[in-house]
């Protein structure tokens, strides 16, 4: 067979066509691990400064480490609260902890030297008066939202409506461009907290629905003004993260009944334009939302999370067929360890390759932990063959 390009591999796998070989994929890194190897002397400051997922320096990086190339590469218009609330330090406390309201209008408490997800403490969103004051307003629909966005060409920012746009209809890409279609649930949920999205849902569920039905309006308004652009794409990409190691973080009966239409409005307008693979990101124990995304046109699950639940492509192919696709589900925390583990792990993942429609990507960012010699070491035998 004759050597394909990633962007031709990566789809003939997730459309189980004949490939020349499985792509070798990943989704970045902890900004952490990123200065530890550059102490290491492994890479350079400026190349940690420059890195951003899909960029000249995130490409620099697939060649040294030997990656084919990173998953979150995609276009996406802003989705976001339009002003966002100016971010601003409330409290400094003694041990040098800040208490800060964030561009979502929610006060996180920011610890020194502290890397992952901050602590939330309070929320302004809590009731119809906050939505109507503070919120929205900024979530309303313009063009602006599509035509100010940046987009990278040729390894430079500019705008949509400034390049951006011939780069995106060319569609002559070697590597796979996604469109990043925004969040419907998990954006509502930073907003009012996981608590605040409970109570709201039992307090007032009118004003509940309303935002849910707002946010996903601009999701879809800016899928449909991009697609009509004549911009062009290999797949289409949502985020979420609303589940954790015990399952979803909201009711799947009401996910089903209020986010649902939602995800289905927008499949099948992705479907108009040839857009056949839907991934999704989705952290934690997703399995009872599964069947949600697929039935409204989702087909690609990411990133797999192995966790404490050992979550694996081959059970829900087994009950949902060849439908489902997936991208992830390797364990991340192999490459703290020794190659042995990684090997261990290629075994474990040889017979999920042979089902088709699944491509293996560590299943979250390299941790800080993350030795650079056995991310390596899993690039060469994954080019190899498994």
């Amino acid at each position: 067979m004759p050597e394909m390009t990633n962007r031709e591999r990566a789809l003939a796998v997730l459309r189980y066509q004949p490939y020349d070989r499985m792509p070798v994929v990943h989704f970045g890194y902890w900004r952490e691990l990123l200065w530890k190897w550059a102490r290491e002397g492994h890479i350079s400051e400026a190349l940690v400064r420059a890195h951003g997922d899909g960029n000249a320096a995130d490409r620099e990086l697939d060649a040294l480490l030997g990656w084919d190339f990173n998953w979150q590469t995609m276009f996406g218009p802003d989705h976001g609260l339009r002003p966002p609330f100016q971010s601003k330090v409330l409290e400094t406390l003694e041990d040098g902890t800040e208490h800060v309201l964030n561009h979502l209008g929610v006060v996180i408490c920011r610890k020194p030297g502290a890397g992952g997800i901050p602590a939330e403490i309070r929320h302004t969103l809590t009731d119809r008066a906050s939505w109507e004051e503070h919120y929205k307003f900024r979530l309303v629909w313009s063009e602006e939202r599509v035509t100010k966005s940046p987009v990278r060409v040729n390894d430079r920012r500019v705008r949509f409506d400034e390049g951006g746009l011939a780069f995106l209809r060319e569609g002559k890409r070697d590597f796979l461009y996604g469109l990043y279609c925004g969040s419907l649930f998990g954006a509502v949920r930073d907003m009012l907290g996981v608590e605040g999205s409970s109570y709201l849902y039992c307090d007032d569920e009118e004003l509940f629905t309303e935002i849910i039905n707002t946010n996903a309006e601009i999701c879809y308004r800016n899928v449909k003004f991009v697609l009509e652009s004549g911009a062009r794409f290999d797949f289409a990409h949502f985020w979420e993260d609303i589940c954790f190691k015990n399952g979803p973080l909201i009711a799947p009966a009401v996910f089903a009944e209020k986010v649902g239409p939602h995800y289905r409005r927008i499949t099948e307008l992705l479907s108009q334009y040839g857009l056949d693979i839907v991934s999704l990101d989705c952290d934690g124990w997703i399995d009872a939302l599964i069947p949600i995304w697929l039935e409204n046109g989702v087909n690609t699950m990411f990133p797999i999370e192995v966790g404490t639940w050992n979550a694996s492509i081959a059970p829900w192919r087994e009950k949902y067929g060849k439908a489902l696709r997936g991208v992830g589900g390797v364990n991340k925390h192999v490459f703290a360890q020794d190659r042995a583990a990684v090997n261990a792990e290629i075994e474990r993942l040889r017979p999920l390759l042979e089902l088709g429609g699944y491509i293996p990507c560590p299943d979250h960012r390299l941790p800080p932990n993350a030795q650079w010699g056995l991310v390596k070491y899993y690039c060469e035998r994954m080019r190899e063959g498994p």
